[in-house]
This record gives structure tokens, sequence and C-alpha cells, in this order.
């Protein structure tokens, strides 16, 4: 008599890991609790005997479904009955006939994209993806050695800004630095946000699909009309140079006023039959899927539907431009966007993808090197079993939306593509377990599109990573992330930049990251300390386990004592040094700046995405910093 289904067999059918290691290498145990929960917001019930029996049926007929596979060329598919004539339907309409061997399977054609396949009245959908995505040595040849910036965009300082960068300062800052060498410039998000307010995030956005209208330059679109729009009302014109100067972003301020000056700039243009004809072609090329995120915007932000969609048009073709600029300075790579782990789970994104998201589950990270106690992030994404169900659909349209007008793509922490720390809403991080997700299925899409869009792949693989998955990306062609802080041997000492991988990016720092300047004076701890969060024999001890950090990195870059700035100048050319093919500088250490971006875990008391950068003073300072950083990359390791 077969014994009853347990919970960790439900959890372990639906994808959810009881049993983990943790970022000390020690195994962890999900409780039942914790598992019950989570499988409740799966719409599992598990609670008893025979809902634990109905979950497993459930799970058994939804994994039978398969409305795409993915394979890669020339890989085998099982696709119908056995020694069947078969015809394989490219999405372009050509064709080509197989048949099935004695286990039913057929090769997948060798030309990539997306094809059905039918076998003696047996129809399955195949994506069919190449070995790998499309590398830096596919854009720039097989001795590449490229590097870049990292820039926040609502930092970027610009002659008709708003009191937020936008696509006309940060189109500046990639002519300036492709000037230098520079053949990338890599940014934070720009997704579409719900709404901004005081402690708003640019990696809790809205829809993913679509793109933050603030960041829209109404002169880099439309010249002297933008700025006669504002002839007439000085004193909106006084209140955006308020916050033009300010240090620090009034998100709430910003809003309203850019959207005050949009709905201005868009009155002005309203009887010109060319913007007029090309709001159409927009409204008609977005189609449906448009139409239902510009209808969600506008009851959530109370705009004008027309002034939603004209700032839509306005800031997809600053970004075009702005790649346009980059590419015609002379990079070879241009921008590179940043894919956010998730989405609001009240924004459009979630309203769009439906019974594709996950329902009660936010994201999240157990204990790792960012953040000693976990964290949840409050954002949500689509499911695995969701996902499945709609042949991919929701990542397919995704992939294509960030990777439109760019060289490359970010992707943020992208050890979610093969599992996600999922927390039931409302707990705290402990109360999570990792959701398993169909990592190679997500890799043969993003090849595909990658191809398609001629854009590389960078995953940020650090925290808990999981065995083995970085030598799967690395297979794949998505780069991975090698951080100065991170990159150290078992005993702790920092890698010789020789030994840095040459299949990840090679960087000074992140935005969760302390800048070179802040972290050897110990600012981050500092804050800490500040917040509550360290004591004061707290601080002491952690200040003196940082002394000991910096004389190991001294030790490493080579210097015996700490040179002039801080040592940011032996750090930059021992990052860029290293074998990778691409490295990347974010500006804060190109500046040399004390300050970072985001203190991960708090809200409310730290400046997180307030911080603009400085108005003047800074261009030595810059040249300096990208001098030394492309004469590192100029020359061959050893």
């Amino acid at each position: 008599m077969n014994s009853a289904p347990s919970l960790a067999d439900v959890a372990a059918a639906a994808g959810v890991m009881v049993d983990w290691t943790d970022v000390a290498g020690m195994p962890q145990r999900v409780d039942d609790h914790a598992l019950a929960a989570i499988l409740e917001r799966l719409a599992l019930p598990a609670a008893t005997s025979l809902q634990r029996r109905d979950a497993l049926h459930a799970l058994a007929v939804r994994h039978q479904a398969g409305v795409l596979r993915t394979a890669i060329v020339r890989e085998s598919v099982a696709v119908g009955p056995v020694d069947s004539a078969c015809v394989w339907v490219h999405e372009d309409g050509s064709s080509e006939s197989t048949r099935t061997d004695a286990g039913g399977r057929v090769d997948a054609p060798a030309r990539p994209g997306y094809w059905t396949v039918a076998c003696a009245g047996v129809v399955q959908r195949v994506a069919v993806a190449p070995v790998r995505c499309f590398g830096v040595t596919d854009a720039l040849g097989a001795d590449a050695r490229a590097w870049g910036l990292v820039l926040q965009p609502y930092a970027a300082r610009g002659e008709h800004d708003a009191g937020i960068g936008d696509t006309a300062a940060c189109a500046d800052w990639a002519v300036r630095v492709a000037a230098a060498g520079a053949d990338a410039m890599a940014l934070g998000p720009v997704h579409a946000a719900n709404a901004v307010g005081q402690d708003y995030s640019p990696y809790s956005p809205g829809d993913r699909r679509y793109l933050e209208a603030l960041y829209a330059a109404p002169v880099q679109a439309l010249g002297e009309v933008a700025l006669r729009a504002l002839d007439e009302h000085p004193v909106l014109r006084a209140e955006l140079d308020l916050l033009r100067n300010a240090e620090l972003i009034d998100w709430p301020a910003v809003a309203s006023a850019k959207w005050s000056w949009l709905s201005e700039v868009q009155r002005a243009v309203a009887g010109d039959v060319a913007t007029a004809q090309a709001l159409q072609r927009f409204e008609h090329e977005g189609g449906a899927a448009l139409a239902a995120h510009v209808d969600f915007m506008h009851a959530r932000l109370a705009l004008p539907r027309s002034l939603y969609v004209f700032g839509q048009w306005l800031v997809t073709r600053g970004w075009q431009q702005a790649q346009s600029q980059a590419l015609g300075s002379g990079m070879r790579l241009g921008l590179i966007a940043d894919l956010a782990v998730g989405f609001d789970p009240a924004g459009a994104e979630a309203a769009a993808g439906a019974d594709a998201c996950l329902r009660g589950l936010v994201l999240g990270a157990p204990p790792d090197a960012f953040c000693a106690g976990g964290q949840v992030w409050g954002v949500s994404s689509y499911s695995p079993s969701g996902l499945q169900a709609q042949g991919y659909a929701p990542f397919i349209a995704l992939l294509r939306a960030v990777m439109r007008d760019r060289g490359g793509i970010r992707v943020d922490h992208i050890l979610g593509w093969q599992r996600l720390w999922v927390v039931p809403e409302g707990a705290d991080a402990g109360q999570g377990a990792y959701l398993r997700y169909p990592l190679q299925d997500l890799l043969n899409i993003a090849a595909i599109e990658s191809w398609r869009h001629r854009c590389i792949v960078i995953g940020e693989d650090l925290g808990v990573v999981p065995p083995g998955i970085r030598q799967t990306l690395a297979t794949r062609g998505v780069m991975g992330m090698d951080v100065l802080a991170f990159t150290r041997d078992e005993t702790g000492h920092f890698l010789p930049a020789a030994d840095w991988r040459a299949d990840a990016v090679a960087m000074t720092g992140t935005h969760d990251l302390p800048t070179l300047v802040g972290w050897r004076r110990g600012l981050d701890l500092a804050w800490r300390h500040r917040l509550g969060e360290l004591d004061q024999p707290g601080l002491g001890q952690q200040l003196s386990a940082r002394a000991a950090d910096v004389a190991l990195l001294d030790t490493a870059l080579g210097v015996e004592r700490a040179e002039p700035q801080d040592g940011r100048g032996a750090a930059l050319a021992f990052v860029a040094s290293g074998p990778s093919v691409l490295a990347l500088l974010p500006v804060e250490d190109a500046l040399g700046l004390a300050e970072q971006v985001n203190l991960p875990g708090t809200v409310g008391t730290h400046p997180n995405w307030r911080q603009r950068l400085p108005r003047d003073g800074h261009e030595a300072v810059l040249a300096d910093s990208t001098a030394r950083f492309a004469a590192a990359r100029s020359r061959v390791p050893a």
C-alpha cells in the first residue's frame, strides 16, 4: 500500500526546494509551516493527505502540457510517434522535412528561431536556440578588450533636465566617454514606475516592458518648441530650475513638475501634423499591449491618456537617439540596459501577466554577503508554471522590449533564472524558500533574442550562488560579474587580476556596494552605526576588519600604502588589467565620490537613488580615471 505523500513530496514536485545551502556552505531546511504557506500561494494547498494527492495529480497534468519546448540547434527533440514523417515550419513560413527515429525523436533544425514541428498529427512549438548568446567578441572581434562606464540615469545632469537625469544628459555622457575610448555605457533600470514616491527605487518597477517617461528630454526631441512652452509659465520654469539645482532628487516634486512640462509641450505641438502622425504610428505599432499599459497608467497616475502616450513616445525616441549618438561617437556596443529581477505586484506588468504571475509571493534573498539578515524586496515575478503554460510569451516580450535599441542587457539577479527566493507577502526573509525555474529554456530563448538584437547578455551572479550555474551561464555565452570586493580566494585574500574570469565583466563595484573611496573610509559602516544597526563596539570591530581588508587590497594592488585619492587609481588599473573582454567602471568610482548609490536594507533613512552627480569641477578627475582605465585595458594580460 502506497504511503500518503508528504508536504516535502508536494514541494519537490512543485519545484520548491526543501533543502538548500547557505552562503557559508551550511545545509539548511525549510520548515513545514513555511512550505505550507508557499504551496498555498502557488494554488497547491497541501494541509491534508487528500489535498497533497490532488496537488501531485494537478502537477503531473501541468508538467505534461508543453506549449513551447526549447532546444539548441541540432539537439534531439521528442515530438511524436516513432518512424513518422515530420515537417518543421519556421516562423517565416519556410519548411523542411524529417522523420522521427525509433524513439520518436527528431533533430532540431540548424537554423535558430521559433518553429512548429508536425508529426503524424502531433504539433509542437519549439524555440530552436543558437549554442550561445551574442557576445562581445561577436561585436568587436576575437581580441576584444572593451571597457565602459556604469551610469545611474537619474544622477546625470543636463542643461535642460527637470531635476533628474534624462535621455539627453545620458547621451552627453556617452559621447564624452566614447571620446576617451569607451565602447559601452551601462545604465541603471529605466523601466516604467507605477508612481514615484520619496522612497522610489528603479529596482521596484511597475512595468519592465515600457520606459519611465520622466527620463524624456523634451528639448532633445523638439528643440526650441519645448523651451518656448515654458515662456508662458514662469512659475513652472522657476520650479524646474530649483529642482535642477538640488543636490538630492525630490522624486514626487520632480514627477509633478516634469509631467506639467510635458503637458505644456504636448499642447505646443498639438497642431503639428508630423508629430500627430508619429504618435499615431507609435500607438499602432505598440498594439494591444501598449494600449492596456496606457489604460492602466492613465488610471494609476491620474494623467490624461494622450499625455501618457506622448511621454512614452518622447522617452522612446530619446533612448533611440542616445544609442544612435553613442554608436555615432565611436562606441561599438553603446548602451547596456538593466533588467530588474521583478515588478510591483500591483503594477501594470502584473496586471498584464494575469495567471502567469506569482500571487501572494514576493521575491527576496536569504542571508548573504550583501545583507546578513536576508532581504524581502517587495517585488513579484512570473511563476515557472505560468511561463510554461503561456509558452514563455511574457518572457519573450520582456526580452524584446529591454533589448530594443540597446547593445547589451545586464540581468539583475540572473541566479533567479534557476531559482528564486520567494516569501509569502507579510513574512520575513527567513520564511522563504527557493523556487526552481526552467534555466535551460530561459537561456535558449535569451540566446535567440540576443542574436536577433545583436545584444550581449551580462548576468549578475552574486550572492548565494548555486553550484555549477556560473559554468552553465558561461557555456551559454552569458557573462558573469567579477566585482573587486568579492573576487577573493578561499582564505579571503584578493585574487590577482590575472586570475579573474575571462567570461565575466570586471567591475570595481556595484550600486549596492560602497564606492572605492567610501569603502576605504568605512562610510557604509558609519551609516549602519548612525542608523542603529551597529553599536559602538560593533562599529569598532567592523572598522578593524575593514582596515585589515584595506591592507589586503593594497597588497594585491602592489602599493605599500594608500596613494592620493585613497588608492583609487591603483584599484582602477588593477580591475581593468584582467583578462575579461569587458570591464565596466561605475561613474561614482570614476569621479572619486565617497557616498554609495544605495545602502541595501534601508528605506527612507539613507538617500538611496536620490544623489545627483557633481555639477562641475570633476572633468580632470574623470579624464584621469578614464585614461588609467583605458591604458590598463590596452595592455594584453600576460
